[in-house]
């Protein structure tokens, strides 16, 4: 491997007392940030990064990626025992971790979020160190047509392999479109969908979006199905962590194709969070144990938390090697390089080789610290499930009303937060999934510049998205995936037919 030595020399950059102490800090501060909603790893970052301009650039790049990775680990710990999402990557860990927190099973949601989480890590940095003198000329083949290529496919996959209830799935996914479209046009600078309000001319935030819908709807919903709220008593011990440290071998398959989708979304970029919304989607439509999802099924918190990891690792490459942020973090990241006179590129290798080889050598040390330190602190977050509901739910709303007050410090931020915890109680009521419409805010706008960009590069012809063999095989295969659940209709029914004529 052409690497091997650039890689070792990395290790001599980061493995010194000071920046090993950078890494303990960031991770520390990391979970902090991803524990509190409505903070989030790329505002944790840019809110850091004014700290680190008299810092050396590899000093200050290992500090910053060092709170990023804490930052998904705290996002997990609050999905899992609040269900709320500190991060929004970590909200399809809520459908599983939070329902085998309520079971007593606290520990060990945390326990396989954090493992799967380190696997996940290690293996997105080492597919970073093998393909980093190779990437550049993969992903320099990808055009507007290509990224809308990747959208389109999350979005049917979630359709096509969301659950039995397909055409729910895509209502709540066109509701996601629709309030990606509100705010000012970013190409003929048009109001869309304000109703005269002015504070939604910058749109609809996700952050406050996701608070509403699953904080504050969940608050809501549990108030409602309960007469008596109990608090959820949750016994951990140390013993519990090492257990499921046992157990992750029986995971291995789903360890594996999570870790693959999120490398793949990392690199293309879907980024983190549609990384995990596909995992938990293949991973429910592949799975023995398919009706299990959403009730607590160990399976449902390993390969959303597999994936975000590979992907937010996998992300920092084409933004290193191309210039191109394949999450908002890594665009956060991608500012502070040209801060510290850097330019993201192919060249970035050649002329700053410490810099590069310094943070992916990071990467390895940084992520072992942060399951670390994560895991010695289980104990102390699943303690936190003893305390009575009565107590914890007022508690709990002040933090989701905080963190929505915290995104702009605008007032009306917490008002949609309510609304939108109110939308989230009907739906989880009717039982309309909440997960696509989520997906759809976070990708909506992404995917309608990339497919206007492609429509004024072929002129109006969808041809585009069939132009070469890279883009006509995402194209292909998100179709087939939005008329799977027909397709299987008519197969289990052409089956059905054959047995009775045989008969």
């Amino acid at each position: 491997m052409e690497g091997l030595p650039a890689l070792l020399h990395g290790f001599e950059v980061a493995l010194t007392a000071y920046h090993l102490g950078l890494m303990a800090i960031g991770v520390l501060i990391g979970i902090l940030v991803g524990v509190l909603p409505g903070l989030g790893a790329p505002n944790g970052v840019a809110l850091l990064m004014p700290l680190t301009f008299f810092m050396p650039p590899v000093s200050a790049i290992i500090l910053l990626s060092s709170m990023y990775w804490g930052a998904l680990l705290g996002g997990s710990t609050t999905s899992i025992l609040f269900n709320i999402p500190g991060e929004p990557s970590s909200v399809a860990t809520t459908f599983d971790g939070h329902p085998m927190a309520k079971q007593g099973r606290a520990a060990e949601a945390l326990s396989l979020a954090f493992l799967s989480s380190g696997f996940g890590a290690l293996v997105g940095v080492i597919v970073v160190t093998v393909v980093a003198d190779d990437i550049a000329g993969f992903a320099l083949r990808f055009s507007p047509a290509e990224y809308f290529g990747v959208y389109l496919l999350a979005f049917c996959a979630f359709i096509g392999m969301g659950g039995t209830h397909p055409l729910k799935t895509a209502v709540s996914l066109l509701v996601g479109l629709s309030l990606a479209t509100v705010g000012m046009d970013t190409v003929s600078g048009e109001m869309r969908l304000t109703f005269g309000q002015d504070e939604l001319v910058r749109g609809v935030s996700f952050l406050v979006a996701v608070i509403g819908l699953f904080g504050i709807g969940e608050l809501l919903a549990t108030a409602d199905e309960t007469e008596k709220v109990e608090g959820i008593a949750a016994r951990v011990r140390l013993a519990a962590v090492l257990a499921t440290l046992v157990q992750m071998p029986r995971h291995a398959l789903a360890l594996v194709r999570s870790a693959a989708i999120g490398i793949w979304m990392g690199l293309t970029p879907g980024g983190p969070t549609a990384a995990s919304f596909m995992s938990y989607g293949v991973a429910r439509r592949f799975s023995r144990r398919s009706a299990n999802f959403g009730r607590g099924e160990p399976e449902g918190v390993v390969s959303p938390e597999t994936a975000d990891h590979a992907a937010g690792v996998s992300a920092l490459l084409p933004m290193l090697a191309l210039g191109v942020p394949g999450s908002a973090t890594a665009a956060v990241m991608m500012g502070g390089l040209m801060i510290w006179g850097l330019q993201p590129g192919p060249m970035l290798f050649q002329d700053q080789p410490d810099f590069v080889w310094g943070l992916i050598a990071s990467m390895y040390i940084a992520n072992l610290v942060a399951v670390v330190v994560v895991l010695s602190t289980v104990p102390l977050f699943a303690s936190v499930m003893r305390i009575p509901f009565s107590l914890l739910a007022p508690l709990i709303m002040a933090i989701c009303l905080t963190g929505a007050w915290m995104v702009s410090n605008n007032g009306f931020d917490v008002l949609l937060a309510l609304g939108f915890g109110v939308l989230g109680y009907f739906m989880k009521k009717l039982d309309y999934p909440i997960a696509p419409l989520v997906l759809a805010m976070v990708l909506g706008d992404k995917a309608e510049d990339a497919f206007r960009q492609s429509m004024l590069m072929s002129r109006g012809s969808l041809g585009i998205f069939w132009a070469n063999p890279l883009v006509g095989t995402l194209t292909t295969l998100a179709l087939l995936l939005l008329a799977w659940p027909l397709l299987a209709r008519l197969l289990r029914g052409g089956a059905l037919a054959l047995r009775r004529h045989a008969g």
